[in-house]
């Protein structure tokens, strides 16, 4: 084959799957509707089921099941056999997936899940087989044809019936009003549940590790406690530890150009105040977008008592792998 020959196959085979999945919408029907009532109304978890080709459909379309709101989890159908159907309680739904309908290892388990009074979704390319009669909603995902120019080769039906496992996963999640915290919820350790999951007072700096110097302080003394703590910044509170302004390396290299006698100056005479503050409960993406608004590279945090309670710094928030 020339370079031409393997781009051209690869069209063909793509564009093949391609109609077919657009084929698909078309065959939505209340067969697809019960499917979701019945899931809905499932309290316990729905396992899907599937040998071979359809089995590693069926564990990804478990998996995106279990992540958007609906407890799932993938059962062999085999191992059922074996032991594995002990996995499976009076509760659950059961989704089985075989292009045939009539794959021994999943019919062999029908009947335990007719006994258990299990529902039973079907996911099949043949609407008359042992396996889409058996089910209380069978759900059309048949081909014409398979890409594989054997026609042999599990290839558009697999991606057919990927497409309506994703396309029931999303139905349900639009019917549970599955919001991007929920979602976040089942996914902590990804960059989208750092986002919508970690606060700051998760990861800020607080209690002795919050730079702090008074009004009358003379300016060369809050330059040590800036260069201690090392946040490039200080707060100015009062006696009983009220915010009063805020201290940045900025605004030295401002009293600097304007010629401010280091040695002599006070705080309050250098200070900026009403600083910018936030809450410790709000989201650190929240104050990123805050920091990313103003320019500035660190936040203080302040209590109810407009006291100064930690600090968080762009460093943390890059720590934290929130962007």
């Amino acid at each position: 084959m020339t370079a031409t020959d393997f781009i051209s196959s690869a069209r063909r085979t793509i564009q093949m799957e391609a109609t077919a999945v657009e084929r698909l919408q078309h065959r939505l029907d209340h067969s697809f509707v019960l499917a979701c009532e019945t899931i809905l109304a499932c309290e316990g978890r729905v396992v899907v089921t599937g040998m071979g080709k359809s089995g590693h459909i069926g564990n990804k379309i478990a998996a995106t099941l279990a992540s958007t709101g609906t407890p799932s989890f993938f059962v062999h159908p085999a191992e059922a056999c074996h032991g594995d159907l002990g996995m499976i309680t009076k509760n659950d739904v059961v989704i089985a997936i075989s292009n045939s309908g009539s794959t021994a290892e999943v019919v062999t388990i029908l009947p335990l899940i007719k006994r258990l009074g299990i529902p039973l979704i079907s996911m099949t390319g043949d609407a008359d087989s042992i396996l889409s009669r058996a089910a209380v909603s069978n759900l059309d995902v048949s081909v014409d044809s398979e890409a594989c120019p054997l026609n042999l080769a599990p290839t558009t039906s697999t991606t057919v019936t990927l497409a309506m496992g994703d396309a029931l996963a999303i139905a349900l999640l639009e019917s549970r009003g599955f919001s991007a915290e929920d979602f976040a919820f089942s996914h902590p350790g990804g960059a989208l549940g750092r986002k919508l999951l970690l606060r700051v007072a998760d990861i800020m700096h607080k209690d002795s590790e919050v730079p702090r110097v008074l009004p009358d302080q003379p300016l060369h003394q809050a330059l040590l406690v800036m260069t201690e703590k090392g946040f490039g910044m200080t707060t100015v509170v009062t006696e009983d530890d009220k915010l009063l302004g805020v201290f940045t390396d900025g605004d030295l290299r401002r009293i600097v150009d304007a010629k401010v006698d280091i040695n002599s100056a006070t705080m309050a005479d250098v200070m900026s105040p009403n600083p910018k503050t936030i809450n410790s409960e709000i989201l650190a993406a929240q104050a990123l977008k805050i920091m990313e608004d103003s320019s500035i590279t660190a936040l203080i945090v302040e209590d109810e008592n407009h006291s100064p309670v930690g600090v968080l710094h762009m460093h943390d928030i890059l720590r934290a792998g929130v962007l």
